[in-house]
């Protein structure tokens, strides 16, 4: 037998335990091979929003390309920890080390070639589904099928390489190995895992601060001190503070010595910290995936409600006292033409700006009568606002554009009328603005305090605002082709050529379809790309757990044959297996489902985005049914393999 043919047959030997490892690597090549078909695809530059889709694309095929590094790394050198009384008998066979060394290499090399074959072979069959599906989600033209040479070379080049830089890696982790220690292979008996109360409450003081970075004022400075507190916080968390919690379940004698507890609580003390690294690889992964996705969910249901809470369908807006019968006429004509009945309202704010009392800081905001606000009330569904004095004032907030704090009760300063003081009788800060999601902060005032503003304040603090209503746009959300979405994104183009042409930014269109269709086309780019990272990174998850249980599996089938001499029934063992099998599972998923609340709704919050909640629970579920699809199946296998050793 050659020793190619002995490298094959070790491979085919082991074909169940290298069944993850094989499937998640041909699928991570398959996905990047899908990516780079786009990308490449030659009319790709030629359509609108096609080459911002593939710059996405290809940043996400970076993504892909690193995690598979380290995924490939990780897992070979869990199968070689696993074959260490193999390569200990080799040794004394008189295998030199580089005769081992180059039945790893052939062996990593051949699961490789088989991966990369297999995903491009899957990734030419769904090529075509795939084109279809990227250009219908992302909102551009269709592209037809091609022969994809350029992305088959690209992903083989790619692939070879990255499996044979991982092969020479993995290679160190057996080289300093003397034949005694391998001969033991990982039958050596345990330490009783042992917690180190200092880093116990270094990792609380770390995960604090990470939670206190978020809630500082959001910076990218603050968002690294969260990430630089909060990963290794994490680590830790499995290192030192779960196992200190495995200890505090053994306090309880009486729940310990229930049932099987006794056996599955003792173990999971040592396999806990031995786990550690894994739960924390795995507790990662799984958060970023988390927080992608409900990132993107979030800014999704925040652009839905910001069109239907939006009752002007088109805004015009004109600054500084400019000509307003073009836009006037371009808008009239259009929606004319349309056969659309609408309603125009013409509004009058003024520009000025407001201090709180002791601070220096001015936050600029609209002056708006508290009659004419009452008159648009019904049109925006938005509540009456009941009369205010001279001397007092309603607020509507938008935070965007607001940096401080205010409260009913307080008194602000008005330094544009000479610094008159006000008190704040309402302070409402609505999710979206009764006049657009871009609205600026308005201040409604008294109309005998509006007119002595309106007298006092220069011409240039003028901005008239034409509001139109249209009954017929306000049914559902627009779709690609629909007349609100194409009439707004041809106002919305006109008013930017204009002003582009004439050099004059005086004047605006804006349109709540257009907007909504512009974040509905990027976000959607975004999920298409990030459901497959999300499902590798799944996938993943669930194979770095497979393997760990693969290497532990003949320990535990020693342990469980032993006591089965001693009266444990199958039923036990299984109940015992199952409840260390989901710990393994379940842990890192509520871990990261915490962290993604905190992380998400906090970073969110701050940007006055508050439907978070519902988003991320919707995306952990999802993570949850998929790990819990994952469970089964290696439960299943895991405890059929227990069964055999039973007496």
């Amino acid at each position: 037998m050659s020793f190619p043919q002995f490298a094959f047959n070790n491979v085919r030997r082991n074909a169940r335990a290298y069944m993850a490892f094989f499937l998640s690597s041909a699928f991570m090549v398959m996905i990047f091979f899908s990516y780079s078909v786009f990308i490449y695809h030659p009319g790709v530059a030629s359509v609108a929003m096609g080459a911002n889709s593939a710059a996405g694309m290809k940043i996400a095929s970076y993504i892909v390309f690193i995690f598979a590094f380290f995924f490939v790394l990780y897992s070979s050198s869990a199968f070689l920890k696993s074959r260490n009384l193999e390569f200990g008998i080799l040794t004394i066979l008189g295998a030199r080390p580089g005769q081992i060394n180059r039945l790893i290499l052939l062996e990593n090399m051949l699961i490789g070639l088989l991966s990369i074959v297999s995903g491009m072979a899957g990734g030419m069959l769904l090529s075509k589904l795939f084109l279809l599906l990227s250009t219908t989600v992302i909102g551009i033209d269709k592209l037809p099928f091609y022969w994809p040479v350029k992305a088959m070379v690209l992903t083989s080049v790619c692939f070879i390489a990255l499996f044979l830089v991982s092969s020479v890696f993995t290679l160190l982790f057996i080289r300093k190995n003397q034949v005694l220690e391998l001969l033991k292979g990982s039958v050596k008996p345990k330490k009783e895992p042992k917690v180190s109360w200092l880093l116990s409450i270094l990792g609380l003081a770390l995960l604090t601060a990470g939670v206190i970075a978020l809630n500082s004022p959001l910076s990218p400075s603050n968002l690294l001190a969260a990430a630089f507190t909060g990963i290794p916080g994490t680590y830790l968390f499995y290192s030192q503070l779960s196992v200190l919690g495995m200890r505090l379940l053994k306090k309880s004698r009486k729940r310990l010595w229930r049932g099987t507890n006794l056996l599955w609580v003792s173990e999971m003390s040592y396999k806990i910290k031995d786990n550690a690294r894994m739960l924390f690889l795995v507790t990662v992964v799984t958060s970023l995936a988390c927080m992608s996705a409900g990132f993107l969910l979030s800014i999704n249901q925040a652009n839905r409600s910001a069109y239907i809470n939006n009752s002007f369908a088109i805004s015009y807006k004109i600054y500084n006292g400019a000509e307003a019968d073009a836009g006037l006429q371009e808008i009239r004509s259009t929606l004319n033409k349309s056969g659309v009945q609408y309603t125009e309202n013409s509004v009058q704010f003024l520009r000025s700006s407001i201090k709180s009392e002791g601070k220096d800081k001015l936050n600029g905001i609209e002056l708006l009568p508290l009659s004419r606000f009452n008159k648009l009330a019904d049109l925006m569904d938005y509540p009456r606002l009941p009369p205010v004095a001279d001397d007092e004032a309603d607020l509507l907030i938008n935070p965007h554009f607001i940096s401080f704090t205010y409260d009913a009760g307080q008194k602000v300063a008005l330094p544009g009328l000479n610094g008159q003081q006000l008190t704040l009788k309402q302070v409402q800060k609505p999710d979206v603005m009764p006049f657009g999601q871009y609205a600026q902060t308005v201040l409604i005032v008294s109309d005998r305090l509006y007119e002595q503003a309106a007298s006092t304040l220069s011409g240039s603090a003028l901005v008239e605002n034409y509001f139109y209503t249209i009954p017929a746009w306000g049914d559902s959300l627009p779709k690609a082709g629909a007349p609100e979405a194409v009439i707004s994104s041809k106002l919305v183009n006109w008013s930017q050529d204009r002003n582009t042409k004439v050099d004059d930014w005086n004047t605006s269109i804006t349109a709540r379809a257009d907007n909504y269709m512009a974040s509905k086309q990027s976000t959607s780019m975004l999920s298409f790309i990030g459901i497959f990272i999300a499902l590798i990174f799944s996938l993943s998850s669930a194979s770095f757990l497979y393997f760990k249980l693969h290497t532990e599996l003949n320990a535990d089938m020693r342990m469980y044959h032993g006591l089965s001499k001693i009266g444990l029934s199958g039923r036990e063992m299984s109940s015992s297996a199952t409840c260390q099998i989901a710990l393994l599972f379940y842990i890192p998923i509520l871990v990261a489902a915490i962290q993604t609340l905190v992380v998400i709704r906090t970073v969110l919050y701050q940007v006055n985005i508050r439907n978070v909640t519902v988003p991320i629970l919707v995306t952990v579920a999802a993570f949850l049914t998929a790990q819990t699809i994952y469970f089964i199946i290696v439960r299943s296998r895991y405890i059929h393999s227990l069964k055999k050793m039973m007496v």
